[in-house]
């Protein structure tokens, strides 16, 4: 069974997902439109399509595999902060290349549809490259503080989604025993 701080990694997972699931059909419809001449609009494509990948493998190594290594807190945040690094660097290098698209597609003249659709799927895709990463980050941000609560209550090592609270004698010496120990 799956502890309520399971059910919120997966839902965290899932939203990683959906959204580099969205960033890939964006990305390819930019770089079909310019033939995938421009390096700056190959890198969500490329990003996107090795987060997915890295991101399932861990959903299912977890959900699959009780003992799972890829399970583990420490072994999460490791993945999610370098894919937030790498999205965050080549968010920069792409955002820097968009600067010059206009903000207000409507400025394109009418005679020009495809690249006023161009232009809007250009738009979304900087958006959701920018919110992968903030998800990212915050997947990565949420699983330390986790992991570092619950090494100051006493447990090591354990997987974030097969995790339980459990009442147990406090690991700070109060003697109430209202602390918790996350199995």
């Amino acid at each position: 069974m799956v502890s309520s701080i399971g059910k919120t990694v997966f839902a965290a997972y899932a939203a990683i997902i959906l959204t580099n699931v969205v960033v890939l059909a964006l990305s390819a419809r930019v770089n079909m439109f310019q033939d995938f001449f421009y390096v700056a609009d190959k890198f969500p494509f490329i990003l996107s399509i090795v987060t997915l990948a890295v991101a399932l493998l861990l959903l299912v190594f977890d959900l699959g595999l009780s003992s799972a290594y890829t399970a583990r807190a420490q072994f999460q945040i490791g993945v999610l902060a370098l894919f937030s690094v790498f999205w965050l660097g080549f968010n920069a290098f792409s955002s820097s290349r968009w600067k010059h698209v206009p903000m207000n597609c409507s400025s394109i003249p009418s005679d020009y549809p495809d690249t006023r659709a161009w232009c809007h799927d250009l738009q979304a895709l900087q958006a959701f490259v920018w919110l992968n990463w903030v998800l990212l980050s915050a997947a990565a941000l949420a699983t330390m503080r986790f992991s570092v609560r619950q090494h100051q209550k006493g447990s090591r090592t354990s997987g974030a989604s097969r995790s339980r609270a459990s009442r147990a004698p406090s690991p700070l010496g109060t003697g109430t025993g209202a602390g918790r120990r996350w199995t």
